[in-house]
């Protein structure tokens, strides 16, 4: 799985004023990754603020990134949830050819045991043969993927191929770095941690300021991977301060409030989630280069 090493993007889903999806600015983002060097792109994550989306709406999100990229860059589509029953459904029902792997987030709510989310995911391995990213996010979650059970999950399913590792604990990525086998990804889900963890021998990031700033961010994985320290170093400290921005309100109303000020699409997001505050987006837009 070397297309998913270096620096993914989880899109947003833009929306017009009626909080519609706005396709023509989902396609310029688009335009604007890959322009930009972004080496693949995650549809339908999180940050696309897929559980807002109706069935007709998630299809039409797929169909405008597909048409845009063209082929371009590797795409890797979100499919998980809390129902393990209705993740393998929407596994078997999707057309999953334009896609290189399928990112699916650990159960939230229901609070499986390890046994639980191995069980889960060993369903959703043997529903299909694409390729799998595990996505471990206990602040969403409430549950961590212990580094043992995704040993057991990486050694019992080829497919199994990579992680978005998530959980803020440096300790836990690396005993996640040395424990998988050796063509494992451990991808960094969290953006200030992103270089440490790719310096320690992780495989990138799955990043949300990566949408803001694709040329800085991707190059400064790029570096890291590299083991330029030093350079990689100067692009770390220089984004730091809006990585921190675009998190304080939750995610993603302070990327959309990023790519509203740079002109790629609105600030808008849907219920439950509201657009960031004027404070918030006031710092923000002092910052932006």
């Amino acid at each position: 799985m070397k297309e998913l090493i270096g620096t993914g993007v989880a899109l947003v889903t833009p929306f017009t004023s009626d909080l519609k999806v706005d396709t023509e600015s989902l396609a310029r983002l688009v335009e604007f990754q890959i322009d930009n060097g972004i080496d693949y792109l995650v549809i339908l994550g999180t940050t696309g603020e897929s559980v807002t989306l109706t069935k007709e709406e998630k299809a039409m999100v797929l169909e405008t990134v597909i048409s845009a990229n063209n082929g371009r860059l590797p795409l890797v589509i979100g499919i998980g949830g809390n129902n393990t029953a209705a993740v393998v459904d929407e596994i078997k029902s999707t057309n999953l050819n334009p896609f290189a792997a399928i990112l699916s987030v650990s159960p939230a709510y229901n609070k499986p045991t390890q046994d639980g989310i191995y069980a889960h995911f060993a369903e959703i391995a043997k529903a299909t043969d694409k390729p799998i990213i595990l996505y471990n996010v206990p602040p969403r979650t409430s549950r961590n993927v212990e580094p043992e059970t995704l040993f057991r999950l990486a050694n019992d399913f080829k497919n199994i191929v990579a992680i978005k590792e998530a959980a803020n604990d440096m300790v836990q990525a690396m005993r996640m770095i040395d424990g998988t086998p050796n063509d494992f990804l451990v991808i960094s889900g969290d953006d200030m941690i992103a270089l440490p963890m790719t310096l320690l021998g992780g495989s990138g990031v799955i990043s949300v300021i990566g949408q803001g700033y694709p040329r800085e961010f991707s190059e400064m994985i790029q570096l890291g991977l590299e083991r330029k320290v030093e350079e990689a170093n100067v692009l770390q400290y220089k984004l730091m301060p809006i990585i921190d921005l675009i998190f304080e309100e939750g995610n993603p109303a302070g990327i959309k409030t990023v790519l509203a000020e740079l002109g790629y699409s609105s600030d808008l997001v849907r219920l439950p989630l509201v657009a960031a505050s004027q404070d918030l987006r006031s710092r923000i837009k002092a910052f932006l280069w």
